[in-house]
């Protein structure tokens, strides 16, 4: 990106986005995050008027993050603050910047590392799957959402994205084409998971012309499900199975496999594979759950069929 005298926000965050894209690799999810946030950033500081990278001052970049400090949750304002030193990487690589900006942007305490996990114990995680009704279209298909991020740790976006092209029956893999850390994952496919796909394809998923391989049941019917649909998905079934859990959402049950993998044996590098996770720092937030799980024993991964 060449320095103009006058350069637009679309311009600059068309760039940054680019530049994620090719030097990093970043994923389109987390790319358009870090997108909104410069923006918001970016609007902040320059209004409606051009914009000059090299114009921003320390007091835009601490005022910015202290404001939302004083607005968002710890792990939204850690999102703000990640986007930003990102951007002014970026920005030094065009040459926008000459100076280590990125240095001056706050760190944000990370509390949710000061508390342990929360997950649904053994017991739970079974009263929860047998709630569902498998005589139901849409019951079919949640059981298998969950499945899928019970026993694969996929995050939401990623079911949502799940192809039919991407599970190999033959072969009792699943492929995971794009990760948070811009990287795929092929993962065996467990008996109970193949199972569930098969009973939803079979007898529950509304013709459709997507190879998406959840789709909508209400509206839009045959249409692709989006991440929200994974998280209503897991609270109606813990409504159902009057589990009263912690949180909601998928990110409860992929706790939960992290808490029975430590507890099996697994190490945190094979838990960090599994989840798509780019640093062992985030995969720590599950060994305080029980640090004389983490012992060098042999993971018993499920069983898979050929």
């Amino acid at each position: 990106m060449t320095v103009h005298d006058r350069l637009t926000a679309d311009a600059v965050l068309a760039a940054f986005g680019e530049h994620l894209r090719r030097a990093r690799g970043v994923c389109p999810e987390v790319r358009h995050n870090y997108a909104r946030s410069v923006h918001a950033f970016l609007e902040a500081v320059f209004g409606d008027g051009p914009v000059d990278p090299a114009r921003i001052c320390v007091h835009d970049v601490v005022e910015f993050v202290s404001a939302a400090t004083r607005r968002y949750r710890p792990a939204t304002v850690q999102l703000v603050a990640t986007s930003l030193r990102s951007f002014f990487r970026f920005a030094r690589a065009e040459g926008l910047r000459e100076d280590r900006m990125e240095d001056a942007v706050p760190k944000v305490p990370r509390r949710r590392l000061t508390c342990l996990p929360r997950h649904l114990d053994g017991t739970q995680f079974a009263d929860l799957i047998a709630s569902f009704d498998s005589s139901s279209p849409r019951g079919l298909r949640d059981r298998a959402i969950l499945l899928c991020v019970a026993r694969l740790g996929l995050r939401a976006s990623e079911v949502a994205r799940l192809s039919l092209d991407d599970i190999d029956w033959r072969n009792a893999t699943v492929r995971v084409a794009t990760r948070k850390t811009g990287h795929g994952a092929l993962l065996p496919l467990p008996d109970d998971l193949g199972r569930a796909l098969t009973a939803y394809l079979r007898r529950g998923r509304p013709g459709a012309h997507v190879r998406q391989v959840f789709v909508l049941h209400r509206q839009h019917v045959g249409a692709p499900i989006d991440r929200h649909v994974v998280g209503d998905a897991v609270g109606r079934a813990l409504r159902h199975a009057g589990v009263d859990a912690p949180i909601r959402g998928a990110n409860l049950l992929r706790h939960s496999l992290a808490t029975d993998l430590l507890g099996h044996g697994a190490t945190m590098k094979e838990i960090a594979d599994l989840f798509g996770h780019r640093s062992l720092a985030t995969t720590s937030i599950y060994a305080s759950v029980d640090v004389s799980a983490l012992r060098e024993v042999a993971l018993p991964w499920p069983k898979v069929t050929s």
